[in-house]
């Protein structure tokens, strides 16, 4: 595996293998995990809540679960100290007409899709999927403190307190999804969109409105590097949030960030399909923190998650989407974050981070891991 793979490893479970994240009766999907703001050994957790196919009636209402977490003594399972709450985000309604065809059921939905919940440099925000006005399914933020018991802070107009609609340099895909927040070097707001088949990405306004696409200057130096290193086989998709990285360690007290050793990290998948199973094969990216904004590294290998199953099981619930049996299991990045109470966006190369993913569609699980372990097999993009 470790030719094909960078195996990374839970610095927390005895075994070294992920941990399960548990919601109690809910099934969930799409989780992320963020510091509790004030109680130590504690995190957020929030995740989809999953209806299996087998349900006995069909429905167009989603929701997305909340609740504070602490890990179980031996570290293998993250789970709510108490039930979880639906949090707060409104149903959007948007202009059905812009959903046609194949893709018509969208307009019938009620509810948030996929949310990430995340920090920025100062505060949590969460971005999720909803019915649009600009397109058929499109993007929206919120400030997250506004959904749960955040305690006493004071949130203000300009920080999202009023859930807005994302917007993005035309084109317009019919079904928007998985884009990403990122600061440069001076804290200014970027959206990023999309990474393949080009990127693109703006300046983020208030409003939610964005300027030009920025991506162009950068576009042939950056798909020349992801060509690089990914199969041309499949398709590329964002998958996280992203995070700010230091590539020194916080115990040097030589390691000072600037903007020769601070960069953009997140995540991408490739998907592919084996028989009618999905795989997502994920990859790290790092870029610049100022204009252009160039892609500096990528993985070398995928990303193999160390308790991942070579050969998936079956699922009991539905027999009618069972697996081959050739497949491994399918594990799909949504989030990061940094593990330690008080860190937001900002961490060094010996800080522990939380990747979240999602597991066979039906379940959810994350794994601990130094920065540094993550980042072992990057290769830059200079020099080619």
């Amino acid at each position: 595996m470790s030719r094909t793979h960078h195996i990374i490893y839970s610095v927390s479970t005895p075994d070294r293998m992920y941990f399960k994240i548990d919601f109690g009766k809910r099934s969930v999907i799409n989780p992320s995990i963020i510091p509790h703001p004030e109680l130590l050994d504690t995190w957020i957790i929030t995740a989809q809540l999953y209806k299996p196919q087998s349900a006995p009636t069909a429905s167009v209402w989603f929701a997305e679960l909340v609740c504070n977490a602490a890990f179980s003594d031996d570290k293998r399972v993250l789970s709510c100290l108490e039930p979880p709450l639906q949090l707060p985000i409104p149903a959007t309604f948007g202009d059905s007409s812009k959903c046609l065809g194949d893709l018509s059921y969208f307009s019938l939905n009620v509810g948030p899709h996929d949310a990430r919940v995340f920090y920025g440099p100062e505060i949590p925000y969460t971005i999720y999927g909803s019915n649009s006005f600009f397109t058929c399914f499109g993007q929206w933020i919120s400030d997250f403190r506004i959904l749960v018991d955040w305690g006493l802070d004071t949130i203000n107009e300009h920080e999202f307190r009023q859930y807005r609609e994302l917007q993005r340099p035309i084109p317009w895909n019919a079904v928007e999804k998985n884009w990403f927040l990122f600061w440069d070097n001076s804290g200014q707001m970027f959206l990023h969109h999309e990474i393949a088949p080009v990127r693109v990405f703006s300046k983020l306004e208030l409003d939610g409105s964005v300027g030009p696409n920025v991506a162009p200057t950068t576009s042939g130096s950056d798909q020349e590097c992801l060509k690089r290193f990914l199969p041309e086989t499949g398709k590329i998709h964002q998958a996280t949030n992203s995070l700010a990285i230091t590539l020194c360690a916080r115990s040097d007290q030589f390691c000072q960030p600037d903007a020769t050793n601070t960069f953009v990290l997140f995540i991408i998948q490739q998907k592919t399909l084996q028989g009618l199973h999905p795989l997502y094969e994920p990859y790290v990216v790092l870029m610049r923190r100022s204009m252009p904004f160039e892609i500096y590294a990528v993985s070398s290998k995928p990303i193999w998650i160390f308790g991942r199953s070579i050969r998936a099981k079956k699922s009991d619930q539905d027999s009618s989407t069972g697996l081959l049996e050739d497949a491994s299991e399918m594990l799909y990045m949504t989030s990061i974050g940094w593990k330690s109470h008080g860190q937001k966006y900002h961490g060094y190369i010996d800080d522990t981070l939380f990747l979240a993913f999602g597991r066979e569609d039906s379940d959810a699980g994350g794994i601990d891991v130094t920065a540094g372990d993550l980042l072992t097999e990057l290769s830059t993009c200079a020099g080619f």
